[in-house]
């Protein structure tokens, strides 16, 4: 403790030794700084050049420009130009579309699976055969009056799926359907069943001469595909 009191006298003595009497330290003042170095405390003014003497940096507007009445050539060869331009991208941008759009198209081969035609002549009254069309099977029945006038009393209100005969006929003693029950997609049996039509075994549905469901799971007629008969003993699916 005595040494802290003996440390703190001494630097008052010696702050009070080099202190002047009058207690202020002078400092020189950065004008006086200045004028003992005789450097001027003014600046001089920059200026730049004038806007005149500086020139065009780019004549490219005046130089290029064409003149419409003293130079009217130039005028249509650039139109001309333009236009050739334009009609080469619409050539272009058209043969392009065509490529595109003829290679969505279907092939001939496949055109030629779209549709097939089959000759029934030789299919007795009472027969039915099965054809493949579009990798499915398609039966043809020709029915005999019999059969036809049967098909034609059946009342709608014990269908199903109601349907006259006649609507799915195009001539009443040719049937042309599609061999896929509804059901499930099975391929019914010909000349089997309760209606003597067709029977899936896979479930028990039976359908009539007509095509059409009777009885069990199948929701719906045996599907009736495009076709019409091209003479009278041809027939044309698809």
């Amino acid at each position: 403790m005595n040494a802290f009191r003996l440390a703190s006298r001494l630097s008052s003595r010696a702050s009070s030794q080099l202190l002047p009497r009058g207690g202020a330290i002078a400092t020189p003042t950065l004008q006086g700084a200045f004028q003992s170095c005789n450097i001027s405390t003014t600046l001089p003014a920059l200026k730049g050049p004038a806007l005149h003497e500086l020139g065009s940096v780019d004549h490219g507007y005046t130089d290029d420009r064409i003149d419409r009445i003293a130079e009217p050539e130039r005028r249509a060869f650039t139109y001309l130009l333009l236009s050739g331009v334009r009609f080469a991208y619409a050539s272009t941008a058209r043969v392009l579309v065509v490529k595109f759009v003829s290679s969505m198209s279907a092939t001939a081969d496949v055109l030629a699976l779209a549709s097939a035609e089959f000759d029934i002549g030789a299919v007795g009254l009472g027969k039915t055969i099965t054809v493949k069309w579009r990798g499915k099977p398609v039966f043809i029945r020709h029915r005999t009056p019999e059969e036809i006038q049967a098909e034609a009393d059946v009342s709608l209100s014990s269908l199903r799926d109601e349907e006259t005969d006649e609507d799915r006929t195009l001539q009443s003693q040719w049937l042309v359907v599609l061999g896929i029950c509804t059901h499930l997609g099975c391929v019914p049996i010909s000349g089997a069943g309760d209606y003597n039509g067709w029977f899936c075994p896979c479930h028990g549905s039976h359908y009539d001469v007509s095509g059409r469901i009777r009885k069990g799971p199948a929701p719906l007629n045996l599907e009736v595909p495009p076709y019409k008969f091209t003479d009278t003993t041809k027939i044309l699916i698809g």
